[in-house]
């Protein structure tokens, strides 16, 4: 049975569970304890050297990050989210990467700043806030232009560069990054997460975070 490790908070991990869940896989959800470094354990080391969330364990066969472990479990199950026609895969490709590249990389040191630095007493780095903020108006404006054209980002059929970004944008509210100024892509957002595969497996961002905070 696939096993997949990782925290409730973790965007690459949130993309996992929701890949598996909308192929339809079975999987055994393993919550690591990320503040007592349980990722630096030597039994979790044997699965990701990295020491990082996620991961999987598909009896026996262990892979890690976490956009290999979304198309793995796709070509696994011969999905049209990840097609084998070269040229509609290639597409796909283009949007995932966009989606991790530009927008993920200046997204996350945003969260990162607003969201985890004061629950943890660290230091906020403000100019890493103000200079992704910027960098997003530049990227998310091509990502409302494809939803404008195409129900889903790379055409009319959902694929796993929606589920890539779906997941990327889960600590927008909490981080209070504004998506609303873009209304193709909030209601494409809105559309996905009333969909069986995020209801069935996964609750609000915000209500994981509270939950997290009790534990």
């Amino acid at each position: 049975m696939l096993t997949i490790y990782g925290s409730d908070l973790s965007g690459p991990a949130i993309k996992c569970r929701l890949t598996a869940s909308i192929l339809g896989i079975e999987y055994k959800w393993h919550l690591v304890n990320l503040r007592e470094g349980e990722q630096k354990k030597e039994w979790f080391l044997k699965i990701n050297p990295v020491g990082k969330v996620p991961a999987i364990d598909d009896d026996g066969f262990c892979l890690f990050e976490s956009n290999a472990i979304c198309k793995y479990l796709c070509d696994k199950q011969n999905s049209p989210l990840y097609p084998k026609d070269v040229k509609k895969r290639a597409t796909i490709e283009q949007w995932i990467d966009y989606a991790t590249v530009h927008i993920g990389a200046n997204f996350i040191p945003v969260v990162y700043n607003r969201l985890f630095a004061p629950l943890r007493g660290m230091p906020v780095n403000e100019k890493a806030i103000t200079d992704g903020l910027e960098f997003l108006k530049q990227y998310f404006p091509l990502i409302e232009k494809q939803l404008t054209n195409h129900k889903y980002i790379v055409s009319q059929e959902i694929s796993l560069a929606d589920i890539i970004l779906l997941s990327l944008l889960e600590p927008a509210e909490m981080a209070h990054i504004d998506l609303n100024i873009y209304p193709q892509l909030t209601a494409w957002r809105s559309e996905l997460k009333k969909q069986f595969f995020y209801t069935s497996c996964y609750k609000e961002y915000g209500e994981m975070l509270k939950a997290s905070a009790s534990r």
